[in-house]
Formats: structure tokens, sequence, C-alpha cells
């Protein structure tokens, strides 16, 4: 499960937090994040995933250290964009 919050905005920009949480009963061995941006939305930095953009489509993958998830616990990126800010609706799923 992956959660996501606005936790700054300023004019023409927002920083988002993303968290995965593993919600299963078994250990993670990876996961990947996937949202639709809007058109208006550039996202200017990520840290602590890989990010894959085409079109308004994005994907971010864990980087290794924070990708193994035992049941219940979480890891985390974060990412600052330009345009209007909003909270993405998030798909994940392991890999």
């Amino acid at each position: 499960m992956a959660t996501a919050r606005v936790t700054s905005s300023w004019q023409g920009g927002f920083q988002v937090d993303v968290t995965v949480t593993n919600t299963g009963t078994a250990r993670l061995n990876g996961w990947t994040v996937t949202w639709a941006k809007s058109g208006d939305q550039t996202i200017n930095s990520l840290w602590n995933g890989r990010l894959t953009q085409t079109g308004t489509s994005v994907s971010v993958d864990d980087v290794g250290w924070n990708g193994t998830l035992a049941p219940g616990a979480s890891g985390s990126f974060g990412y600052t964009a330009s345009g209007a800010a909003s909270t993405p609706e998030l798909t994940c799923r392991a890999r």
C-alpha cells in the first residue's frame, strides 16, 4: 500500500512525501508505485526512488535499500514538482 501527502506548497510548486507499507504477511523484495500526474505538473526532483515518466504516467521503483520490507514495515520517497499542488492517487505493487 502507498499513501501520499503534500507536505509543502509555494507559488508554482509543491512537495509530496510517499510512504510504502507492506500490509501483507510475507517480506517484500521490491516495489513500484505508479500514478498519473496532471498535464501542468513537472517533477523537478525525486529522492529515495528511481523515476520513470512517459507523458502523464509516472512510475517510481525502490532503490534497493528501501525496497525490502518486512510485514508491517514502511519505506518512503518524495518529490518536488512545479504546477498546481495535488495529492496523487497511487497504485503500488510488489516486484
